[in-house]
């Protein structure tokens, strides 16, 4: 028995053999769900869209928001000509032929709505190819991305087109937008007498990551099993559709860094249980281990520095576990790091102090080695005073030579300055006692 072996006519006449997600995909901005922030009354978009002065845009949000279903509803709505186009299969030659399409329908005050999907997919060239037609209002540019338009569209188009966010459905919706699809008799499952338990549309909720797109598809699998016996998902049988959780990750995008923001933050806040809770969501999404232990090494010597110098010892240790045993065990080792470093003491003493140095040495004049510092091996050498006035510090009262190491102009810089924290605080004991036996050698002479 088939799920749709009706084939009834759905909405624009869609078949009954579409997909669910397509056949539950909203028709007006009634039915739209969510995203309240730019389609509730009187907010920005809402307004442009009913006073017909929407313009150009690109919508960016995760997987499964609404995209798309926004510009048809948009295209509806304003009575425009709607044109969807793929970046994945579509060339310069395809928008070519496209603009000339809608260029020819505007001549006749035709409008036209140009839906681009992945635009960020799109290189410089064939971005390039859409600003005149935008720039001339020829077409309504209407771009979805995932990823941040900031770095993955080119800077002239970008500053045509008027940005909005969609953020993730809430579980909540998505569980009331799976309860209206096992009801609908006419675009859901209705028709086929499906039930569905309440906890078994929340688990399925919970699993998709704010994915409505992923929900719906998961629950046709449901429903696919569900005819095979009772007709009815509980959440036994939820929890075998969903199989594995959506994590919503893209190693090379926008998200790889803000989970990667968000565990170094967590490590420099001191919050062991956020700090492992983003390290896991990393390896939960097949972040590559070795680059994870990159980050945290880095954190020891950035943020933990010399308040706990044997941070950056078990940081290395833990990569050569984490290689040693592979994982999952190994990913262990790396998770013992990072709630160490949590818990360790902070301190970027270090961190600035060489920042400063970097600023010193790029603005100011390189200056040459004082002679007192060089090596003398040559007749020469030592005729032109290299190495003369130098002190062996290991002959020197307290193992510290009353000597300045640093080029005349930068006489008395001081850039290291150790905090009170862990073993720093010993450090810093350590300069001023350093300081003064200097001070009292020259209090001597």
């Amino acid at each position: 028995m088939s799920l749709f072996d009706n084939e009834l006519e759905g909405p624009k006449g869609a078949v009954r053999t579409a997909p669910l997600a397509e056949r539950m995909r909203p028709i007006s901005l009634e039915e739209y769900s969510g995203q309240e922030h730019l389609l509730g009354p009187g907010k920005p978009l809402r307004v442009q869209i009913e006073h017909d002065d929407s313009g150009s845009m690109i919508l960016w949000g995760p997987p499964g928001v609404g995209k798309t279903t926004l510009a048809k509803i948009i295209a509806e709505t304003t009575q425009a000509t709607f044109i969807e186009f793929s970046a994945v299969m579509s060339g310069i030659k395809e928008i070519k032929q496209v603009m000339v399409a809608a260029a020819q329908a505007a001549e006749l005050h035709s409008r036209t709505i140009l839906f681009v999907d992945e635009i960020h997919r799109f290189n410089k060239a064939q971005q390039d190819a859409f600003l005149p037609y935008v720039e001339r209002g020829t077409i309504r540019l209407i771009g979805a991305t995932t990823e941040n338009p900031s770095f993955e569209i080119i800077s002239a188009l970008l500053s045509r087109c008027r940005v909005y966010v969609l953020q993730p459905l809430s579980e909540e919706r998505i569980a009331a937008l799976l309860r209206r699809a096992v009801d609908d008799r006419e675009r859901g499952l209705g028709a086929a007498e499906i039930t569905a338990d309440d906890d078994a549309l929340v688990l399925i909720a919970s699993y998709s990551s704010g994915d409505c797109r992923n929900a719906y598809n998961t629950l046709e699998v449901a429903a696919q099993l569900a005819l095979e016996g009772t007709k009815h998902i509980d959440r036994e049988l939820a929890g075998v559709a969903v199989q594995q959780r959506v994590l919503m990750y893209d190693k090379s995008g926008e998200e790889h860094y803000n989970l990667i923001s968000a565990l170094h933050k967590s490590v420099r806040n001191s919050d062991p249980d956020a700090a492992l809770y983003w390290l896991a969501r990393m390896f939960a999404a097949g972040e590559d281990p070795l680059y994870l232990a990159r980050r945290v090494t880095r954190m020891a010597v950035e943020d933990i520095g010399l308040a706990a110098p044997e941070a950056l010892n078990l940081c290395l240790s833990a990569k050569q576990a984490m290689e040693f045993l592979g994982s999952p065990e190994g990913d262990l080792a790396l998770a013992e790091a990072v709630v160490y470093l949590a818990l360790a003491p902070k301190s970027n003493s270090v961190y600035m102090a060489y920042d400063a140095v970097q600023q010193e040495i790029e603005h100011t004049r390189q200056e040459p080695v004082p002679l007192h510092l060089r090596n003398a091996p040559t007749k020469l050498m030592k005729e032109l005073d290299y190495a003369k006035g130098y002190k062996y510090a290991h002959d020197e009262e307290g193992r510290v030579a009353d000597m300045d190491c640093l080029p005349e102009s930068l006489k008395g810089r001081s850039y290291y300055q150790p905090t009170q924290e862990g073993r720093e605080k010993l450090l810093a004991q350590r300069m001023e006692e350093i300081r003064r036996i200097r001070a009292g050698k020259r209090d001597r002479k």
